[in-house]
């Protein structure tokens, strides 16, 4: 099984149609034409709505900056993960200036997504799974250990059963998902 690494620092940021911000596209999977899942940092520079997804469930999470409101949701860099009906598509408004972001996309109706704060944990089987860390550290994946920088994310497609642990500071979060 072989794990797979990109940190934002190394991808291009893509300037929004909308012009509010910027993002650094970290994996669209299985292939970005059409994707299942769809992983990204964002930098928003000013409040506006965000696009609609229909039939895509997302998870947002602040990352640094003072901090959004959607809806009646104030949130900030210490909050779990917001999740949300793609289709929504709240209007954002900035608490403070501008935020880094983290934004996970999934396509319900493809399979089955979890999301939890990162821990040792086993996996036994699974299509894809990934790890997403703020401040960076050491994923242990089957007695390999893989140095991951600030805000980088690995993922391992079809991975045999192993335990996995991460040790790190900040944020982090495992993402595992089955095919419906």
């Amino acid at each position: 099984m072989s794990w797979s690494v990109i940190a934002a620092g190394d991808v291009t940021p893509q300037r929004w149609k909308n012009d509010g911000g910027w993002t650094r596209e970290l994996l669209a999977w299985p292939n970005a034409a059409d994707w299942t899942l769809r992983i990204s940092v964002a930098d928003i520079e000013r409040d506006g709505l965000f696009s609609s997804f229909p039939g895509v469930q997302r998870w947002f999470g602040v990352l640094s900056g003072a901090g959004v409101r959607l809806w009646d949701y104030q949130l900030g860099p210490s909050e779990e993960l917001f999740s949300f009906d793609g289709a929504l598509a709240p209007d954002c408004e900035l608490l403070k200036g501008p935020t880094r972001d983290f934004n996970l996309m999934h396509r319900r109706a493809l399979g089955k997504l979890t999301v939890e704060a990162a821990a040792s944990r086993t996996i036994a089987g699974g299509d894809w799974v990934g790890l997403f860390t703020v401040e960076g550290g050491e994923l242990d994946h089957g007695g390999r250990v893989t140095k991951l920088a600030p805000l980088s994310l690995a993922w391992c497609e079809k991975p045999a059963a192993q335990a996995l642990a991460f040790k790190g500071q900040g944020a982090a979060w495992w993402m595992v998902w089955n095919e419906a």
